[in-house]
């Protein structure tokens, strides 16, 4: 038996009791039970089980009065947690987690493992959602998110893995292994997608999270600090540097992290990256990695390496262990580029970075509208849909209605904010910055792709397939002309497109106009918005200067 499939047992073995914190229901729907008096009754059936469980209860939905099985189909399931949540809020409680199992149509027992490979049966589902004290938590601390970029085997999620956890790596990369999420990242030691993490401080210091691969441990670090800093780690391998654009620029970051090995020193994959960091001008902090590894002869000359790739570009290096975090915190952004020596191993540096998440303003703008461009989604069954990116301006909490597309025809569709989480945590609502999943209703997750918009409900977007633009070629081996066609990489959007230059082409180094039109389909573009675009070793960045919504 599971250990997910033992608490279901668990809890239909307890049963309901006058004293106990089981409630057992079949559904619940917004017509029936938040009407008269039902709403007030019911939270009040809430709040004894929270006290006859020291503040926490448990909800077996899908099954009758005696515990059995009766299983509910996924809509009901979803509006059952609606309800449950409604029910929860007025008890100055919350939802912390939600699990769910399909039933088989042959007997009211656990389904078998074969039964449990597919999401429903067909009598639907039976699901256990734990109920804890106290209201869903308030996202109003502040919350920095770093955008870390690098060469491969640099060290950037070990580096990661040890500031969020406290720990130092085994020099095999065990701390790196916290945010490697898909098996042939864990077998090959090489992350192939982005991935997240999270730690935070209090007035005590760090609040690190003991377990990264437990959500209820990155959870409890939500609850806890009372300032987060986030990590969206990007990917190293040269292969897949459309990803690690997509992390840079589809997250709406206030600072850069780039390592740069002190036994590989930089490489063209470092060249890369910077360029990708300083062309969506965000402040960028430098972090040497691996100095356990080589002499103080070796740091020096890769530190002097460094020092020379960012004067090539203009900017000023700042080394943090000469001039002070004072010196860092103050200085760096448009122009200062600080520098720390680290090892994952021994911990050194780890100490000032702390200090400098702990104390680095936050730089991103919130002002405007809700706006979230969609990096991911999924489907969570008796939940639906859900749709995860970063907060890009205003505000969004549950309940709200809104707008996602456009779709490849440029419609908007109408969906409604069933729940938020924020690395695991439930939220009432999420500003600017938040990394988030949004849970939609009104909408399967089959019809969301990445690059989509959700806006609120009363905006009036125009979809978008070609638009004006100002660009700088950074590489190509001869010269842009009409009909050029590369990746453009603006916000979450990876699309390609054909550029059109006001003077028939564009050579490296020039900066120019153009015209640019995806090729398959409308997004949500707006004048000012920066992009990237690439086309094998070819590179350019550009803003949005004018846009023809589409037809």
């Amino acid at each position: 038996m599971s250990r997910d499939r033992a608490l279901l047992e668990r809890a239909l073995d307890r049963g309901e009791q006058d004293g106990g914190n089981v409630e057992f229901k079949e559904r619940l729907s917004r017509d029936v039970h938040l009407e008269g008096g039902r709403r007030e009754s019911l939270a009040a059936q809430l709040r004894h089980r929270l006290l006859s469980g020291d503040g926490e209860a448990t909800y077996v939905v899908g099954v009758t009065d005696d515990g059995g099985l009766a299983g509910v189909d996924p809509d009901t399931f979803s509006e059952t947690m609606d309800v449950l949540s409604l029910l929860a809020e007025e008890a100055d409680a919350h939802i912390e987690d939600v699990q769910t199992w399909g039933i088989n149509g042959v007997s009211d027992s656990i389904e078998s493992e074969a039964d449990r490979s597919s999401e429903t049966s067909d009598r639907g589902l039976v699901g256990v959602a734990q109920v804890r004290e106290g209201g869903v938590l308030e996202t109003d601390d502040e919350h920095v998110v770093v955008g870390t970029a690098g060469h491969v085997d640099h060290g950037k999620s070990t580096l990661v893995g040890s500031l969020v956890t406290g720990k130092p790596d085994d020099g095999d990369g065990a701390t790196r292994a916290f945010l490697d999420v898909q098996p042939h990242e864990v077998e090959r030691g090489l992350s192939a997608d982005l991935s997240y993490a999270v730690y935070g401080f209090d007035d005590e210091g760090p609040v690190r999270v003991r377990n990264p691969n437990r959500k209820a441990d990155r959870a409890e670090v939500v609850q806890a600090a009372d300032r987060l800093v986030s990590f969206v780690d990007t990917v190293g391998h040269e292969p897949w540097l459309r990803t690690t654009i997509r992390g840079l620029v589809g997250q709406k970051l206030d600072y850069g992290l780039l390592v740069v090995a002190a036994d590989d020193g930089p490489t063209r994959t470092t060249r890369e990256h910077l360029g990708v960091l300083l062309a969506t001008d965000l402040p960028t902090i430098v972090a040497i990695t691996k100095t356990d590894t080589v002499d103080e002869e070796r740091i020096e000359e890769v530190e002097r390496e460094v020092e020379r790739l960012l004067r090539e570009v203009e900017k000023s290096p700042l080394r943090v262990s000469r001039h002070g975090i004072d010196a860092a915190i103050e200085e760096v952004g448009e122009r200062v580029v600080p520098i720390v020596e680290t090892s994952a191993i021994t911990m050194d540096g780890l100490e000032t970075l702390d200090e400098l998440f702990d104390r680095l303003p936050k730089t991103s703008q919130d002002t405007g509208d809700f706006r979230m461009y969609v990096d991911r989604s999924y489907s969570v069954t008796g939940v639906g849909a859900v749709a995860s990116g970063t907060v890009m301006s205003g505000e969004v909490e549950a309940g709200d209605e809104l707008l996602i597309g456009p779709m490849s025809d440029g419609r908007f569709q109408e969906v409604e904010v069933r729940s938020i989480e924020m690395h695991y945590h439930r939220v009432d609502k999420a500003q600017a910055g938040r990394i988030v999943g949004i849970a939609l209703k009104g909408i399967k997750e089959s019809a969301i792709e990445r690059g989509m918009v959700l806006l609120p409900r009363d905006a009036d977007p125009s979809p978008v397939r070609e638009f004006e633009a100002e660009v700088m070629v950074l590489n190509h081996p001869t010269r842009i002309g009409e009909g050029y066609e590369p990746v453009v990489h603006l916000e979450t959007i990876g699309e390609a497109a054909a550029f059109y230059p006001e003077n028939g082409r564009l050579l490296p180094g020039d900066s120019g106009k153009t015209s640019v039109r995806f090729k398959f389909r409308p997004y949500l573009v707006e004048e000012g918005q920066k992009f990237v675009f690439r086309e094998g070793r070819s590179k350019g960045v550009g803003t949005v200067t004018d846009v023809h919504p589409a037809d």
